[in-house]
C-alpha cells in the first residue's frame, strides 16, 4: 500500500519549453543575470581582496577600451567572431565541431609556410593570394576529413575533430623546428617578413575587421535566405525528415564542414598575415573552444553573435588588467570573476528557454504546510492565553 501511494505522488514542479518568447523578456532576463553576476562578483571581491568592487569594474572597462586598447579589443572581437561564424553552420546541423582550434591553427601553418618559403621570391601581392588560397584549402581539408567519416561511417565527430586539434599542434611544432634551427618555440616577424596584409588608411588591423564584417553579413544571408542554409536547418532538426523530402544528408554534412573549415582557415590567415606575423602552437589561444560558447549564446545567429563576442572579449581582456593594477600576482582571481559572470549569463538561458510551473505535489506540500502552520499558531495562542490566565490568578 505504501509503495502504491509513493507511485501516485505528483512532482513538485513541471519544466516545460516556452513558446514565442518575446525580445523584451529575453533582454530583461539577460540584463538581470548580468546585474546579479556583478553583485556576486562585488561581494566576492570585497571578501577576498578588500578592494572596492567599483574600482575593479572600472579596471575591467579600462583594460578593454582604455587608451590605446580599443582597436586591439575590436580586432580580438573580430577574430573570435570569425571563428564563431565558422562553427555555427555545423552546430545548426547538429554536427558538434570541436576542432575549430586545429582548423584555425592549420590555416596559420599554411600561411606561415607560404611566407617562410616563398617570401621574397614572388611579388607581395601574389604571395598574399597564394597565402589566402593555402589557408582556406588547408582549413577545408582539416574540416572535411571528420565530415567524410561522419557521413560514410557514422563516426563520433566530437572526438574526431577534437583529436585533430592535437595533430595540428604537432605539425606546427614540427614546422617550428624546421624553420628556426635555434630551437625557439616561435617563428617571428624576422623570418616571416613578407606577405603581411596591408594597413588600410594607415590603421592597423582595419583590413581584418572589414573582412570579418563582410563574412558576418554573408553568413547571415547564407544561413537565413539560401537553399543551403535551409537544408542545414532541416538536417539539424531531423535527418530522417531531410531524407524524406529529398535532401542528400551526406552531401550537406560534407559541404557544411567545407564551409566551416574554409572560414577557420581564413581566420588563420588573418592571425598570421594580418596581425601577429608570427606562429607558435599557442597562437589561436583557445579561441576555437571559446567560439563554441559565443555561437551557443548567440543562438547561432551571426548578428547576435557580434554582441556575445564583444561581451566575452571585454570580460577576458578587462579582467586581465586586474592582475596588473591590483598586483594579484596570478590569474586565479580574474578567472574566478569570468567564471562567475559566465555562470549567470549561461544559466539565465535556462529561464529563457524553459518555464517552471507548480504541480500537484507542490500544491499538496503548501496545503499541508499551511495546516501545520495554523495548528502550531493555534497551539501557541492557546498556550499564551493559558499563561495569561495563570498570571492573573497569581496576581489576585
Amino acid at each position: 500500500m505504501a509503495g502504491e501511494k509513493k507511485l501516485k505522488r505528483e512532482p513538485f514542479a513541471y519544466i516545460s519549453k516556452r513558446d514565442g518568447v518575446s525580445l523584451t523578456y529575453r533582454i530583461t532576463v539577460r540584463a538581470a543575470a548580468i546585474v546579479l553576476a556583478l553583485v556576486v562578483c562585488g561581494i566576492v571581491t570585497k571578501v577576498l581582496t578588500g578592494d572596492n568592487p567599483i574600482s575593479i569594474y572600472q579596471t575591467i572597462v579600462h583594460g578593454a577600451v582604455g587608451k590605446g586598447r580599443l582597436l586591439v579589443t575590436i580586432h580580438d572581437i573580430a577574430i573570435l567572431l570569425c571563428i564563431s561564424l565558422a562553427v555555427t553552420p555545423a552546430f545548426r546541423m547538429r554536427f558538434w565541431n570541436t576542432g575549430a582550434e586545429g582548423q584555425v591553427l592549420i590555416g596559420c601553418l599554411a600561411t606561415a609556410a607560404c611566407m617562410f618559403w616563398l617570401g621574397g621570391k614572388v611579388p607581395n601581392g601574389v604571395l598574399i593570394l597564394i597565402m589566402t588560397v593555402a589557408a582556406i584549402v588547408s582549413g577545408m581539408i582539416w574540416g572535411v576529413i571528420p565530415a567524410i567519416f561522419k557521413a560514410q561511417w557514422k563516426t563520433n565527430e566530437t572526438l574526431f575533430t577534437l583529436m585533430m586539434n592535437y595533430v595540428a599542434i604537432q605539425l606546427v611544432e614540427y614546422f617550428l623546428k624546421i624553420a628556426d634551427k635555434s630551437g625557439s618555440n616561435v617563428v617571428g616577424p624576422d623570418l616571416l617578413s613578407h606577405g603581411w596584409l596591408p594597413d588600410i588608411f594607415g590603421v592597423k588591423y582595419l583590413l581584418n575587421i572589414i573582412i570579418v564584417a563582410v563574412i558576418t553579413v554573408l553568413m547571415q544571408i547564407y544561413l537565413k535566405y539560401s537553399k543551403h542554409g535551409y537544408e542545414i536547418s532541416v538536417v539539424g532538426e531531423s535527418e530522417n525528415t531531410a531524407r524524406y523530402i529529398g535532401i542528400n544528408v551526406k552531401k550537406v554534412i560534407i559541404r557544411t564542414m567545407l564551409v566551416s573549415g574554409a572560414i577557420c582557415g581564413l581566420a588563420g590567415l588573418l592571425l598570421v598575415g594580418g596581425s601577429s606575423h608570427s606562429i607558435d602552437s599557442n597562437l589561436v589561444g583557445g579561441r576555437g573552444f571559446t567560439a563554441i560558447m559565443v555561437s551557443w549564446l548567440g543562438k547561432f545567429n551571426p548578428l547576435i553573435m557580434i554582441g556575445t563576442a564583444l561581451f566575452v572579449v571585454v570580460m577576458q581582456t578587462g579582467t586581465g588588467q586586474i592582475n596588473t593594477d591590483f598586483s594579484l600576482g596570478s590569474t586565479d582571481f580574474s578567472n574566478m570573476i569570468i567564471g562567475i559572470v559566465f555562470f549567470f549569463v549561461i544559466g539565465c538561458e535556462f529561464f529563457i528557454t524553459y518555464s517552471i510551473k507548480a504541480a500537484g505535489g507542490w500544491k499538496e506540500f503548501t496545503a499541508k504546510a499551511g495546516k501545520i502552520f495554523k495548528r502550531e499558531k493555534t497551539a501557541e495562542t492557546t498556550q499564551a492565553a493559558v499563561k495569561r490566565r495563570r498570571n492573573n490568578v497569581n496576581c489576585h
